[in-house]
């Protein structure tokens, strides 16, 4: 076995599958690459990032419910900022604006229908 690990896909929750891709195309920027309302699972990606949007019928065994938190690591301050522009200007539902914190992450939050979160950062602890 390859000692790396692939990138995690992780498995985001929505309560209407629909609006849910809408809003992940419209304001995210996401591309639907397959799936979707009738087989309750959906996969969508936006370069390296891909994530499974999951309705509460494909769910149901497993019992995890929203919201979640994403965490996206970008590859410095301004990715950060010019994302944000981004996806304010598409009318996503933002948390709080870029901001450098005190634990050395530059980050803003943002929120889809159903409250999962993406915090997006940029761990600046070994710039100079």
């Amino acid at each position: 076995m390859k000692p790396d690990f692939p990138a995690a896909v992780p498995e985001v929750p929505v309560t209407d599958m629909n609006a849910a891709l809408d809003y992940y195309r419209a304001k995210l920027g996401f591309a639907l690459d397959w799936g979707g309302a009738d087989g309750g699972i959906a996969g969508i990606s936006k370069g390296d990032c891909r994530i499974f949007v999951t309705d509460a019928g494909f769910r149901q065994h497993y019992g995890n419910a929203p919201p979640v938190l994403i965490w996206l690591n970008l590859n410095n301050k301004e990715e950060v900022n010019e994302l944000y522009e981004i996806w304010h200007g598409a009318g996503a539902t933002i948390i709080s604006p870029p901001e450098s914190k005190p634990w050395k992450l530059h980050e803003f939050t943002a929120s889809d229908l159903d409250g999962n979160l993406f915090r997006v950062f940029y761990d600046f602890s070994q710039d100079s």
